[in-house]
C-alpha cells in the first residue's frame, strides 16, 4: 500500500475563501480584524509559520503586526507586553509563539491573553469550553489535525485513536476532539516511551496524530496498515524541516498521511483567522453568556 498523501492547501484553500468573504463584511460595517503575534527568541520552526500566517492574513485582508522580544526578555516584561496588547482596542486577536526560554512559565504567560481575544484557544476558559463540548475559539493546531482526519471521509465512530502528545494545545484538545467524534482515544506521552510501551499504542492506531517535537521518532514500520496519520511535528534538522514520523517508510503503510512541510500547518493558519474573525464579532457585538 502507498499512501495518498494530505495535503493541506486544498482544506485551507476553502476555509480562507470563507474568511475572505466575512472580512469583506465586517469592514463593510467598519471593523478591520487585526492580529498581534507576540515572538520571545527566535525559533526556525516559529519563523516557518510566522512567514505563511503573515502571508496568509495579508491576502484576505487582515492586518498582522508582530511583537519581537528578545530571548533574554524577562517574564514580567512579556506579561506587561501582553496587557498593552489586551488593553488596546485596536487589536482583535493575540497569539504567543511557543516554545518560550526556560526562565519563562508558558502557562502563565498564555493565561495572561484576554479570552476574548485567544484566538489560539489556550485560555482556560477556551479549553474549559472544549472540555465540556462547547468550544468557542478552539485551538486551531488541534482544529486543523482533526478536520484534515474528517477530510478522508472515513467513519471515525468506535475507531481506535492513538495521540502521541499530551500538550495543552494539541494533544490534550485533539484527544477530546476525536472523543466528541466517538472515537476510542488513548493518549501517549514520555513515560509511555520509557516504559517501552509507545510502539504497542501506535501500532493498534487506525487513527494517530502525533506531536511530540522529536523528529522522525515514531517509526514507519509500527504504522497500521491502512491508518490515517497526522503528523503535527515540525523539526529543524539541518537545512530541512522534518516531522515527528519517518514518513517515507509510514506512507507504505498508512491509507493518509500528510507530509511535513505541506500538511497541516497551512490549515492551522486558516483556522486561526478564522478564529480571530469570530474573535472580532464577540467583541463588536457582546452577546450574553450562553451554553451551545
Amino acid at each position: 500500500m502507498e499512501s495518498k498523501i494530505l495535503y493541506g492547501k486544498s482544506l485551507a484553500d476553502k476555509i480562507m475563501a470563507n474568511v475572505a468573504q466575512e472580512v469583506k463584511e465586517l469592514k463593510e460595517e467598519g471593523l478591520h480584524p487585526s492580529l498581534m503575534t507576540v515572538m520571545v527568541g527566535d525559533d526556525p520552526a516559529s519563523r516557518v509559520y510566522l512567514t505563511s500566517q503573515k502571508r496568509q492574513a495579508e491576502m484576505v485582508g487582515i492586518n498582522c503586526e508582530l511583537v519581537e522580544l528578545s530571548a533574554s526578555t524577562s517574564e514580567q516584561r512579556l506579561l506587561r507586553t501582553l496587557d498593552n496588547v489586551n488593553y488596546d482596542p485596536a487589536i482583535n486577536g493575540v497569539i504567543l509563539h511557543m516554545p518560550l526560554p526556560s526562565h519563562i512559565n508558558s502557562k502563565v504567560a498564555q493565561w495572561r491573553i484576554a479570552p476574548e481575544k485567544d484566538v489560539e484557544g489556550v485560555t482556560p476558559y477556551s479549553l474549559g469550553r472544549l472540555f465540556l463540548g462547547v468550544p468557542n475559539l478552539a485551538p486551531c493546531t488541534a482544529l486543523s489535525a482533526v478536520e484534515l482526519i474528517k477530510s478522508t471521509g472515513i467513519d471515525l465512530a468506535g475507531k481506535e485513536a492513538t495521540v502521541v502528545g499530551r500538550s495543552d494545545i494539541v494533544g490534550k484538545p485533539v484527544s477530546l476532539m476525536l472523543l466528541q467524534k466517538n472515537c476510542t482515544t488513548t493518549i501517549c506521552h514520555s513515560f509511555t516511551s520509557k516504559r517501552g510501551s509507545l510502539e504497542e499504542h501506535v501500532r493498534r492506531a487506525e487513527i494517530l496524530v502525533v506531536a511530540m517535537g522529536r523528529p522522525q521518532s515514531i517509526k514507519g514500520e509500527w504504522i497500521r496498515e491502512g491508518a490515517v496519520v497526522i503528523d503535527v511535528g515540525m523539526n529543524a534538522v539541518g537545512d530541512r524541516l522534518v516531522g515527528d514520523v519517518e514518513f517515507e517508510e509510514a506512507r507504505k503503510r498508512a491509507a493518509y498521511i500528510t507530509p511535513v512541510p505541506g500538511g497541516t500547518g497551512a490549515v492551522t493558519v486558516a483556522f486561526l483567522l478564522q478564529n480571530l474573525v469570530r474573535a472580532t464579532k464577540m467583541q463588536a457585538r457582546p452577546e450574553p453568556e450562553r451554553v451551545g
